[in-house]
């Protein structure tokens, strides 16, 4: 079993491949794994850093909570590029994002190959965590998961930023929005999320694919 941590700051635009290199340069030196970390994933999204950790064991039960052994440095390094997003940070746990949802189906496909990884950004009405929670448990029951090709989902939300990590097999999720946009099922959800979720940048928002966020960099652990 995978356990997963969000990491949401600001980030000063086009710093991507600076911050990629800090990251990039300690992953090769140190050992992440010896601290339980198996892989990480940055993105990015309208001056938002995303920082998805993947880990072997709860870090709430092992206490290994920093990702790599170079934690103090990595910090200083970025510290020009990454900062603080919510409004009462006052030390590094709250740049944590709370997951309040997850999902995988009962029985995975089959045979399905590598899931691809996506995130979705936008923005979450304060307190609508469990309303959303229930709107996608609704519509997992369904078809749409499996229209969808979707074998895991987990919804994060810190202050007003929503972040839905979602992991498909089968065609691009662009293609798969596409081409089943216009669906009743898909329809559906849009409608009883738009209450609660709204785009992160309305001035450039224009279908579900402008909420993905970019990914720039990714490691994984080879033992």
């Amino acid at each position: 079993m995978t356990f997963r941590n969000v990491i949401v700051c600001s980030m000063v635009p086009g710093s991507e491949q600076t911050v990629a290199d800090v990251f990039g340069y300690y992953d090769r030196t140190t050992r992440p794994q010896d601290l339980g970390v198996v892989g990480r994933t940055l993105l990015s999204f309208h001056g938002l850093y995303i920082h998805l950790i993947e880990r072997d064991a709860d870090p709430r039960v092992t206490g290994q909570t920093r990702g790599l052994p170079a934690f103090q440095q990595i910090a200083e390094q970025i510290a020009p590029y990454v900062t603080p997003y919510p409004r009462d940070w006052q030390n590094p746990s709250d740049s944590v994002a709370k997951e309040f949802y997850s999902w995988a189906p009962a029985e995975p496909p089959a045979d399905a190959g590598e899931p691809s990884r996506t995130v979705i950004v936008a923005r979450i009405k304060p307190g609508a965590e469990p309303t959303v929670a229930q709107i996608f448990a609704e519509s997992d029951a369904g078809p749409l998961p499996a229209m969808m090709g979707v074998t895991g989902r987990w919804l994060y939300s810190i202050d007003d930023v929503y972040l839905h990590v979602l992991e498909r097999v089968g065609e691009s999720f662009d293609g798969a929005v596409e081409q089943r946009h216009d669906q009743p099922v898909f329809a559906k959800i849009m409608d009883d999320l738009s209450p609660y979720i709204s785009p992160f940048d309305p001035d450039t928002w224009g279908s579900p694919l402008d909420a993905v966020a970019t990914e720039f960099y990714r490691w994984r652990a080879q033992d």
